[in-house]
């Protein structure tokens, strides 16, 4: 399977005032490039039954375990444990549970106010779920397929331009001024105003839309867990696969709804996050290469 990449023309524009210069604006075009050769696993059968595993796999594997502890008597009671109790004993015609010392009020046990809880966590129990070698690597290949698939990458809710040509690949990088071109290998951008030069990127590809509806559709999470340091929730936007972690990867580490991943660790997580395969994804000409 094979596919053209894009090269990316960066036109770097500077006005000047009376006061001295103005920031610079970027304008991004987007020019074909090369014909890449993919790897096999581009044109692999999607099994989403595999994928959703894999992901339902890989998020049980680092779920933390929580529970109570031990009771540890008047020294460390645990929760619902913390009264001086005592029992009746047998004969006197009322139901055989604890009751605090000197009153007629029940304690301590599951089914009184303010008992401890019956059945509760235990931090011993076993969360992970276990997958054949095999099966995570095929439901990695399958995911990468589906990246590839325009119509399953729109059902996601992603928003691109209807002419962009997937899987989206890009190569070459490009800054142009007025005092002539500089040529980068595009993972090694210059590290000035990268994150700008980024999101110019995105939209002279024609993502700029999807970036936009990930950082407008960040929202308080419903439930408890916006008391426990995840308060908001953000949409996946494109992820970016490169082959090492240099400017263009620390350029979009910061952007909303943005994933980075180098190519060696790529997995059906990434690529489908909740199960859903289908993740909008450009990939960088070393990316490919290190895929095989």
């Amino acid at each position: 399977m094979k596919t053209k990449s894009y090269n990316l023309v960066n036109n770097v524009e500077q006005e000047e005032m009376d006061a001295g210069l103005l920031a610079e604006y970027f304008v991004v075009q987007a020019k074909d490039g090369k014909t890449v050769t993919l790897p096999d696993a581009f044109s692999s059968e999607v099994r989403e039954d595999l994928i959703r595993r894999a992901v339902l796999s890989s998020r049980a594997n680092r779920r933390q375990s929580y529970g109570h502890r031990e009771h540890d008597g008047k020294k460390a009671p645990q929760p619902g444990m913390k009264h001086s109790v005592e029992w009746w004993g047998k004969g006197r015609g009322v139901s055989r549970i604890m009751r605090k010392a000197g009153q007629r009020t029940a304690a301590q046990n599951p089914h009184t106010r303010g008992g401890r809880r019956a059945h509760g966590p235990m931090v011993a129990k076993d969360w992970s779920q276990k997958l054949n070698r095999k099966a995570k690597s095929i439901a990695r290949d399958s995911a990468i397929a589906a990246t590839a698939d325009a119509s399953m990458v729109a059902s996601r809710g992603h928003k691109f331009n209807d002419s962009l040509r997937f899987p989206i690949v890009i190569d070459g990088y490009v800054e142009s001024r007025d005092d002539g071109d500089e040529k980068y290998n595009v993972e090694a951008i210059p590290q000035q105003y990268s994150t700008r030069k980024f999101i110019a990127m995105m939209d002279g590809l024609g993502l700029g839309e999807d970036l936009v509806r990930a950082r407008e559709g960040k929202k308080i999470r419903a439930g408890k867990g916006t008391m426990r340091g995840r308060k908001y929730r953000t949409p996946k936007s494109v992820l970016l696969v490169v082959a090492s972690r240099d400017g263009l990867a620390k350029a979009a580490r910061n952007v909303p709804g943005v994933d980075v991943v180098a190519a060696k660790d790529l997995c059906a997580e990434d690529l489908a996050p909740g199960g859903d395969a289908g993740r909008l994804t450009v990939w960088t000409k070393d990316a490919i290469g290190a895929l095989e």
